[in-house]
């Protein structure tokens, strides 16, 4: 009889962790701007990355009329960096291809689910995500 109550108040415990626990991590994502289409923190560490690599891209080509063949080529581009050639990004890995006009990138995490969509962007500026399948020029735009 003793254990009864002990067992009893260790459930309500048991419980009470649960749920907090479950609270913690169901925390919705906060936007960082107005209109800011991340799902999650590194939806939006991926988004910002993307938009990094766009505007040094556009600044290149437009000092030396051509797109940037690497990563590598960019550094000090912009607010481009030297650490941001490496291919792992938070929980993204990037892929850029340059071609003859221009260059393709992709980020792809290494976890798909609807907080952590893959997108996909060109020298046209515009980002494109998909939560299902890797990104494309035919993915949906992100605003």
């Amino acid at each position: 009889m003793k254990s009864q109550p002990f067992i009893a108040v260790s459930q309500i415990l048991a419980c009470l962790l649960l749920t907090l626990s479950l609270a913690a991590a169901q925390t919705p994502y906060q936007p960082k701007f107005p209109g800011d289409p991340a799902h999650s923190e590194s939806e939006a560490v991926a988004l910002g990355y993307m938009r990094t690599v766009l505007r040094a891209q556009h600044v290149y080509n437009k000092k030396n009329n051509k797109y940037a063949a690497s990563l590598a080529d960019l550094v000090h581009t912009g607010s481009f960096t030297r650490r941001m050639t490496q291919t792992t990004q938070g929980d993204y890995t990037v892929l850029f291809r340059p071609h003859k006009d221009g260059y393709d990138l992709t980020l792809t995490p290494k976890t798909q689910d609807a907080d952590h969509r893959s997108f996909y962007a060109k020298e046209d500026g515009i980002i494109h995500g998909d939560e299902t399948a890797p990104a494309s020029e035919n993915s949906p735009k992100i605003k």
